[in-house]
């Protein structure tokens, strides 16, 4: 016989073995590290200039970010911080290298979601926010998924479920009860609704004091921070559904939104929701916040299958989250939900597969011009990559053969490229902040 006595032992023998793991996987001070970029990539595939017109701007102007060179002086390798100083400081042809941003917008913040497990929406989470900060922009993950796959992957392990999106959720909470408490309600009578009470469970674990910076966490990308998320904050769906027990006016799924509503606007370009594979509290959450939802399946007939329960689903949640209208607090984004772009992308996909290639015209036909055109394709970098909790961007090209590594890298570059276009499309929508 088993009780939960023995799942938490078996637990803590993988956790252990975790650990091993991650110490394999990361530098040998235990902590992540971000590679530097070859004056190639740098010239050709991220500043996308001739590179005899970049060794020309170095050398006519030594107080530009110089690299390092390596002995055999026949290539410089740049860290993050250099090449987007040699973004603000360098024009080409009078142009400028910055990446394009609406003015007077705030960020743009895209859910990455759909109900199947490995449809590949951790690693679309993980590929797009490393391939934005390479194209210039300040970038917030948000993990949501209890599996942490994107924390782990960025670089974060040990992580306390109140600094989660569940801690969020509980503050909001907290703080959203209290404005009930102080508002005065009944103006014919001048009464007051009767207090709404909270268990010292919630109100005594000292959430309402977290600043909102406490939430966020630095990554070894110099521009991206993450709000992480952990294998204990798994019991969030349970907890948010006691929790509106408690307080049936307030609206859980705004919690998330409210939260970044009170960032500084020019704090972040982007902002990615990587989702869990489930229509829940947290989930919910992430498509009330999101601008625009990114929705990637295999090529398989059950992704697909899957892809369909999932729209019906959140299409359902999304229309009964309306009775909630009267209760969202001025300032909240506004019920019914309205998305300012929905897409979707094929992911694992194998050009060579009949089934694969049978299965996106499938897709096609169904979504129309919502379907991305630049599916990712699955190749032995990108296995390679997710073995080793990094990104393809993350991987130094010498470890393989510059052409595999660089097949891999379209891909994902050809499909970030196209995001980025709807996105900027997207953001264009979006109302100016005050």
């Amino acid at each position: 016989m088993f009780t939960h006595q023995d799942l938490a032992d078996l637990q803590a023998q993988s956790l252990r073995m975790q650990s091993w793991i991650r110490r394999q996987t990361y530098s040998p001070e235990h902590e992540k590290t971000l590679r530097r970029f070859s004056s190639w990539e740098l010239s050709e595939l991220i500043l996308q200039v001739n590179q005899s017109t970049l060794r020309g701007k170095l050398a006519a102007d030594p107080s530009l970010p110089q690299g390092l060179v390596e002995e055999d002086g026949r290539q410089r390798w740049f860290s993050l911080e250099e090449i987007n100083e040699l973004r603000r400081r360098l024009r080409i042809g009078r142009k400028s290298l910055m990446a394009p941003r609406p003015q007077g917008k705030r960020a743009l913040r895209v859910a990455i979601a759909n109900f199947k497990g490995g449809a590949g929406k951790s690693t679309v989470a993980l590929h797009f926010a490393h391939a934005a900060a390479l194209d210039g922009y300040r970038v917030l993950a948000v993990d949501f998924d209890p599996q942490a796959t994107l924390s782990h992957s960025m670089g974060l392990s040990d992580v306390a479920e109140e600094y989660t999106v569940w801690g969020i959720m509980a503050r909001d909470l907290i703080h959203e009860t209290e404005r009930m408490n102080s508002s005065l309600r009944g103006a014919e009578s001048g009464s007051a609704l009767p207090q709404r009470g909270l268990p010292a469970a919630i109100t005594e674990m000292g959430l309402s004091d977290l600043r909102i910076a406490d939430f966020i966490k630095p990554t070894c990308w110099p521009t991206i921070d993450i709000i992480p998320s952990c294998a204990n904050a798994a019991f969030v769906e349970f907890a948010s559904a006691q929790y509106r027990h408690l307080n049936p006016e307030w609206s859980f799924f705004a919690a998330v939104s409210r939260f970044l509503d009170s960032l500084p606007h020019d704090s972040y370009d982007m902002i990615l929701f990587d989702c869990p594979p489930a229509i829940g509290y947290q989930s919910m959450n992430a498509v009330f916040a999101a601008d625009m939802l990114y929705i990637p399946s295999g090529p398989g007939y059950w992704e697909y299958d899957s892809t369909t329960s999932f729209i019906g689903q959140l299409a359902e949640a999304l229309e009964d989250l309306g009775r909630f209208g009267a209760t969202v607090p001025a300032g909240t984004a506004r019920l019914p939900k309205e998305f300012l772009d929905v897409r979707f992308l094929l992911t694992r996909f194998e050009p060579n597969n009949d089934l694969h290639r049978a299965m996106e015209t499938a897709f096609g036909k169904v979504f129309g011009d919502r379907m991305a055109q630049h599916p990712i394709e699955l190749t032995r970098a990108v296995e390679q990559s997710g073995r080793f909790l990094s990104s393809i961007y993350e991987i130094d090209y010498r470890q393989m053969t510059r052409e595999t590594w660089r097949r891999a890298r379209g891909s994902f570059d050809r499909a970030y490229g196209e995001f980025r276009t709807h996105a900027l499309s997207a953001w264009d929508k979006l109302e100016d902040t005050p």
